[in-house]
């Protein structure tokens, strides 16, 4: 079995494809930083979205996902948008953690481990 990685960059890649699964690294809101955790949480789970799609899964893969909150008070917002979100009938095996992120410009990171297919 091969190895893949996508999106490698000096320290990691964003996603790693081996023995049909895909790891993803934890996904910040690159794009949305220092705005509101429901759209934090939004601009994750596009980005998301997109990984898996560049690496032949798609949400509906999901096995695990591992979501860090700066703030656990904020977990009702972030799970206002992960609930709409998520496939019916496809929630994944989920932990979900108050933690110091990379900067204090980002609330949410979310870790996504998901099978390969359709």
């Amino acid at each position: 079995m091969q190895i893949e990685r996508y999106e490698t960059g000096n320290r990691m890649s964003q996603a790693v494809t081996y023995g049909g699964f895909v790891f993803l690294a934890g996904q910040v809101a690159i794009d949305a930083p220092g705005a509101s955790v429901r759209e934090q949480t939004t601009n994750i789970l596009a980005r998301i979205t997109r990984l898996l799609e560049n690496t032949g899964s798609n949400p509906t893969r999901i096995l695990s996902a591992t979501i860090w909150l700066a703030d656990i008070s904020s977990f009702e917002d972030m799970n206002a948008v992960w609930d709409a979100w998520v496939p019916s009938d496809h929630a994944p095996a989920r932990a979900t953690v108050e933690a110091r992120l990379a900067g204090p410009e980002f609330s949410v990171e979310i870790g996504i481990i998901a099978a390969i297919g359709s």
